[in-house]
Order: structure tokens, then sequence, then C-alpha cells
């Protein structure tokens, strides 16, 4: 039968968050319901909030999330009851154009679940990607549950469900980083940190931080950057080229989603090197680029959806990483909060005090 949790909702544009009586229902064909431990406060959390992906208020934030499968619905075999999760908001549908191409990664017809969660009153909530995960339990497309080892922390596992991954993703994934690239991170936060940490992981001889406050540049380099630039105060093109012998770096990943930054990233390339967008600019946002240097300079220009990742098989992957002590998510988790504490941790990540603040249930 439906339960009822508490979940932090937002009622109205710009409008503090609060906790609300939420009613979960039992799971349909291709549904499963979640008992969440679990879930980092992301900017995208804040977006919502402030009506900036859309109207469809009210919204169950929260959506970087891991628990543990409560309960499945008709024809789920990808989990049971009792499998620990970390949650995606790309469920891929194994039909579409590009899933049978077989690049699932970039599935056309992600999905969630058919059934809305609600309030008391019966008012239909919109979770926030699909999950609505500041809650104690959430129901989910199945295929939104990827089974990973249970002895990870929840707290770190919970954060490739969305910004981790996004950083570590566009570094390896989108960028393909390989062994002795050298690497430039525009955008210190938890996704330009998690792409130097993909850098890292991806072999690269020199992984160039920018940014411009210091203490984000000193966090970057205890998490792989071998160089930080701050461009408060130095252009980062001159920067990043001195820094590769004249040549630019030969994968530039712009972590802001400013037009600024990323032409900055355009112009501190090698020649044929790559570009990788993954910071979320806002739909006003225009770049003007003379057309002879988008040809002269060769190379690619790419936008990272989620890291390109392919949750099935990146997630497990990186939780093994994280097991065998190389692949360090706990540093990204900077405090953990109870479900009361999201606005004030709004509030702290407005103003560069965190990383992650890790609700836990």
């Amino acid at each position: 039968m439906p339960q009822q949790v508490q979940g932090v909702i937002a009622r109205a544009k710009g409008a503090a968050v609060e906790i609300a009586t939420i009613t979960v229902p039992d799971p349909g064909p291709g549904e499963a319901v979640v008992r969440v431990q679990a879930c980092g406060v992301c900017h995208t959390d804040l977006h919502y909030r402030e009506g900036g992906v859309n109207d469809e208020f009210p919204f169950l934030l929260g959506h970087e999330a891991s628990g543990i499968v409560e309960s499945v619905g008709e024809g789920v075999t990808e989990v049971a009851p009792g499998d620990f999760v970390i949650l995606n908001w790309r469920a891929v549908c194994g039909e579409c154009r590009a899933c049978e191409r077989g690049r699932p990664q970039y599935c056309f017809n992600t999905h969630n679940a058919k059934q809305r969660m609600t309030l008391e009153d019966g008012t239909e909530l919109t979770p926030a990607l699909g999950i609505g995960a500041f809650a104690e339990k959430t129901l989910v497309a199945a295929g939104q549950c990827t089974k990973v080892d249970p002895e990870a922390s929840p707290a770190a596992a919970g954060l490739l469900g969305c910004g981790v991954m996004a950083g570590i993703g566009a570094a390896i994934n989108t960028g393909e980083v390989t062994r002795g690239d050298a690497v430039a991170v525009i955008g210190c936060g938890g996704v330009g940190d998690a792409a130097v940490m993909g850098a890292r992981l991806a072999g690269a001889s020199k992984i160039i931080a920018v940014d411009i406050e210091d203490r984000k540049l000193e966090t970057a380099r205890r998490l792989g950057a071998t160089h930080t630039v701050n461009s408060r105060t130095t252009d980062p093109v001159e920067a990043i080229r001195e820094l590769t012998g004249g040549f630019g770096a030969d994968v530039v990943i712009e972590a802001v989603g400013r037009p600024e930054t990323y032409e900055q990233a355009f112009y501190a390339r090698d020649l044929a090197g790559t570009v990788v967008l993954v910071g979320v600019p806002t739909p006003d946002m225009r770049v003007d680029l003379p057309l002879i240097d988008v040809f002269g300079r060769g190379g690619a220009l790419k936008s990272s959806w989620y890291g390109d990742c392919l949750p099935s098989r990146d997630f497990p992957m990186l939780i093994d990483l994280y097991r065998q002590g190389r692949l360090d998510l706990d540093a990204f988790v900077t405090e953990t909060i109870a479900l009361d504490q999201v606005e004030q941790a709004f509030t702290k990540m407005h103003d560069g005090d965190v990383l992650r603040s890790v609700v836990i249930l």
C-alpha cells in the first residue's frame, strides 16, 4: 500500500524549501521504491528551486543519491529488494536510434517512473531529474537504479549519481583523456574537481586547474592538479600555453558554463585539441567565435551529457576503484546534514564553502 514519508519540497519560485509529508505509491510495472540513505545537495536542485529548469512546481528535490531497493514492480529484473543502488537520471530505453546503434550512453528516450508521488492533499509532485531523493523513500524507474558494492559509503557512492560522474566522465568518456595528455580544467567546483580526478585516473601527465578562488585551486591540487592558475589575476589562456610549451592543452574541460570561459577553453587548447563543455549554460547565453578559427584550429568541440556515462558500466567500475583506494570519493563530502538543513546547504553552496553537503537519512 502507499507509504507516507518526509521529503523536501520547493513550492514556488525562489521560496525557501520546506519539509512535507509525501505519499509514495507502490511500484508499478518497471518501477522501484528505494529507501534513500544519502543524497548530495547539487546546484541543479537550487536551479529547480529558482525556476531555472521549468515551472512545474511543487518540486520534490534531490537526485544525487544512493539507497536500498525496498520493493519492485512487475517485470523488474535488473534489481531486487535489498540491493544497494546508486540512482541515475538517465535510464536508457534500449530501443531508440542511439541505443540500437550501440551508444546507449546517448539514449534519446530516457525515462522515469510513470506514477507521481504526491502531497497529502493529492497535489502531484515533480521529482527533480525524475528522482526526488530528498525524501526517506522515493519512486523511480527500475532502470534508474544501478546495483553496486554494498560496502561502499552511501554518502560517497551517491555522488556518482550526478556531479562527480559528470566531471569524471567529461575527462574519461567525453574528452577521452589518455596517458601523457596535458589537460586544463576551467572551474573548480564539484564537477571541475571531479574532472581533475578523472584526468588523473586516465594518466594525464599535466593537469592545470583554473579558477578565480585560491581556496578552490588548493582543493583541486589536493585532488590531482599539477598546476593551478588564478584567472582573476592571470590570463588563463596565456598561462595554459606557457605551461604546455606554448602549444595549449590536449583537452580543455570547461566546467563553468559561461561564454567567456568557453572562449578561454577554445583558445587554450592545442591544435587538434578537444574542448569539453560540461558546465551548464543558461538559454540566453551565446558564443561568438571567428569561423576561421573553428576551422583552422581543428580538433573537436564537444558537450558532455552526464559525463557521457552509462551507469550500468561506469558506476560499478568507479565504486570498485573507490573500494581499492584509487578514487577518493570521500574527499567530495564536505559535511553531512539532516533533511531540515537543505536550505542552509544551498547558502553554503552558493558561497562556495562546500564541495558537497550530503543529506543522511
